[in-house]
Formats: C-alpha cells, sequence, structure tokens
C-alpha cells in the first residue's frame, strides 16, 4: 500500500456529557427563577444595591445534591466579595449553610 493511501475512520465527534458529579452546583432555570422572585432584584445582604451574583450557600463541591434555591443568596458584587473573601464573611456563610442543613435534615 502505498504511503499516501492510509485513510483512518474519523474519531467520532460526540461531545462528552458531564458526570453528574460535576453538575452538582450548576444553578438551573428553576432555582434561578426562584431566587430572582425571592429577592425582587435587591441584595439580599445589604438590602441596598441591586443583587447582580448569585453565590452558593454552600460550596459547590458539598453539595449532595442538584442546586436548589435554598442552596442560593442573591447578592450585589460587593457583598459577594465580602461572603467569599472576608473571614466575617466567610465565617457567616458557614453559619447559614450549618443552619440549613440541620433544618433540612430534621425535616427529613
Amino acid at each position: 500500500m502505498p504511503i499516501g493511501d492510509f485513510n483512518p475512520a474519523p474519531k467520532p465527534s460526540a461531545k462528552k456529557q458531564k458526570t453528574v458529579q460535576s453538575r452538582r452546583g450548576d444553578i438551573g432555570a428553576k432555582a434561578d427563577k426562584q431566587l430572582k422572585e425571592r429577592s425582587k432584584g435587591i441584595c439580599e445582604r445589604c438590602g441596598k444595591a441591586e443583587a447582580t451574583e448569585r453565590a452558593h450557600i454552600t460550596g459547590r463541591p458539598h453539595i449532595g445534591h442538584n442546586t436548589t434555591v435554598l442552596d442560593l443568596v442573591h447578592l450585589c458584587a460587593a457583598c459577594h466579595d465580602w461572603l467569599d473573601e472576608s473571614p466575617d464573611g466567610i465565617q457567616t456563610k458557614r453559619m447559614v449553610a450549618n443552619m440549613l442543613n440541620s433544618a433540612t435534615i430534621a425535616q427529613e
């Protein structure tokens, strides 16, 4: 067989599906709509600024289910930075997550 006649079969081009584990924490349309309805577009921390960001109360790697509105808070950019980056914000987020997780377990 001459060198130029080799034509291997093309590789399949199907996109690889994300695993369930990697999708955990994704914010679906239903949770997003419920969050916006709950906040009415106002930051749920300061109550003053327009809420432009969605923040997970429980970190995405630690959520054992698809994200619900109870896993989220609607924040302005400054409050989201405070929640994720300041010692007080991180401590507050942990406290709220523990309270919500305890309430969820108690309901089951």
